[in-house]
């Protein structure tokens, strides 16, 4: 209680005008106080037990399947920065996704993908979303493989279909039949998500912040890839 009241000091409630015989009601500003140290505790006691990460993460899976939601609170929970390889090849091209597939085709997209992806994975431990797409290059496995740790997110076709159905920045779902191509491309990609060092099953009902707790616990397994500070 002292580390916290050390780091609350202007929190003073007692402050608070109180007619005798009446209720105790904080005005705004202790009821703001009273938040603030809620999250204060709540933030040290996530801190008493650290993990450092000694390899880049990297989330694998189809479009839909919640790498970049995920890999984003994956990378809070662990203190490390997130980063996106498509994120990363916009940035860089100055255009998106659609835009490169549309102008340059997919094998240009493809090569750059590539370069992204061992640019991040050879840089300090990270969280790294990739497409849906790029592990299936012998290239990109074999990067990863040598300096990460490759993680599937995997989902059933339906729930993928759920999430994506809606979205228009996805182009290789822009034809006559997109469930129909999802589901086609879903059962060529599968085989190749299950190389994937570890495979974490996504739930309909399971939170983002669940999902990443859930990466966690399959990452603890792995002592070159979680240390115990």
């Amino acid at each position: 209680m002292a580390i916290i009241y050390g780091n609350c000091r202007d929190f003073t409630p007692f402050r608070e005008k109180r007619r005798e015989g009446a209720d105790f009601r904080p005005t705004g500003q202790a009821t703001g106080q009273i938040a603030r140290l809620c999250g204060s505790i709540v933030t040290r006691l996530e801190g008493l037990v650290k993990e450092r990460l000694l390899k880049t993460v990297v989330l694998v899976g189809m479009m839909g399947a919640g790498k970049t939601a995920v890999g984003t609170a994956l990378s809070r929970m662990l203190a490390v920065p997130f980063r996106d390889s498509d994120e990363a090849i916009v940035e860089a091209a100055q255009r998106s996704i659609a835009e490169i597939f549309e102008r340059d085709g997919e094998p240009f997209f493809r090569a750059r993908e590539s370069e992204v992806i061992a640019r991040l994975v050879g840089g300090p431990p990270c969280v790294l979303s990739t497409g849906g797409g790029a592990f299936l290059s012998d290239r990109n496995r074999a990067i990863i493989k040598q300096a990460g740790v490759s993680v599937w997110l995997r989902a059933d076709l339906d729930l993928l279909w759920q999430r994506v159905r809606h979205k228009t920045t996805r182009p290789l779902l822009r034809t006559a039949n997109p469930r129909e191509t999802l589901r086609n491309l879903y059962e060529a990609r599968v085989p190749y998500y299950g190389m994937a060092d570890l495979a974490v099953d996504a739930a309909q009902d399971l939170a983002i912040d669940g999902m990443a707790l859930r990466v966690i616990e399959a990452l603890r397994g792995r002592a070159d890839v979680l240390e115990r500070v």
